[in-house]
């Protein structure tokens, strides 16, 4: 049994009597671990899918298993639990709190979940050991990456969920940023999958995930992954 399992998945929703398809019976398996890539164009079903994988929506029919549990069948307090103790979420925009130092805006995501790593570890892990007392509007744009970055990775989470993580990034510091999750997943041996439209980074990952019209197709798995450094796009 695959540590996540996506089968036969269907989400719709409804907008009066109108009903979308998101997600068209998509399956796909991810092992504990791997860094995966799920790319598509806009309205395929990737968001939908990171949404679902993070406990933030719930699915129409099909399965969902993350470590042999059937987390769609969860009630809305098992999903909070679930969010809080398992996943760590990494935003194209970084939603970080404009009053709070680098610092605190990862201390107070480490105070809701179970066994958090060391903030300040974190944070000079990822490169921001002198920018620790900074303020959001003192930081760069990668800076402030690099912060929610480590706020998601110091709730010590099984699953890093990135939507479009350089989304907002030029091309040097959206590279540096992939680097950074690329040796997250290798280091901390997390599960890392990251959302986005561009193909040229599909080298770096274990798995590819390709969506088209809410219909997932997987990719055999890459015994050897690229280094993002070494990737042009």
């Amino acid at each position: 049994m695959a540590y996540i399992e996506f089968k036969d998945v269907v989400k719709e929703y409804k907008m009066g009597e109108v009903s979308i398809k998101a997600l068209d019976h998509a399956s796909f398996e991810i092992e504990k671990g791997e860094l995966v890539v799920i790319v598509g164009p806009s309205g395929a079903g990737k968001t939908t899918t990171l949404n679902i994988l993070g406990g933030m929506d719930t699915i129409t029919s099909g399965k969902v298993i993350i470590d042999k549990k059937e987390i769609s069948n969860y009630k809305q307090k098992q999903l909070i639990r679930y969010r809080r103790e398992d996943i760590g979420f990494v935003f194209q925009f970084y939603n970080l709190v404009q009053n709070l130092t680098a610092l605190e805006n990862v201390e107070l995501a480490t105070q809701i979940c179970k066994k958090p790593l060391s903030p300040k570890n974190i944070l000079t892990k990822v490169g921001l050991k002198d920018r620790m007392n900074n303020f959001p509007s003192q930081l760069s744009g990668g800076e402030q990456q690099r912060v929610a970055i480590a706020r998601a990775i110091a709730k010590n989470p099984k699953i890093l969920l990135c939507d479009e993580p350089t989304g907002a990034l030029d091309y040097a510091t959206g590279k540096q940023i992939l680097e950074l999750l690329q040796n997250t997943c290798r280091k901390e041996k997390m599960t890392v999958i990251i959302i986005t439209h561009n193909q040229a980074l599909t080298p770096m990952a274990d798995r590819v995930i390709y969506f088209k019209n809410g219909i997932a197709k997987q990719s055999e798995i890459n015994s050897n992954p690229t280094p993002i450094e070494q990737i042009e796009w």
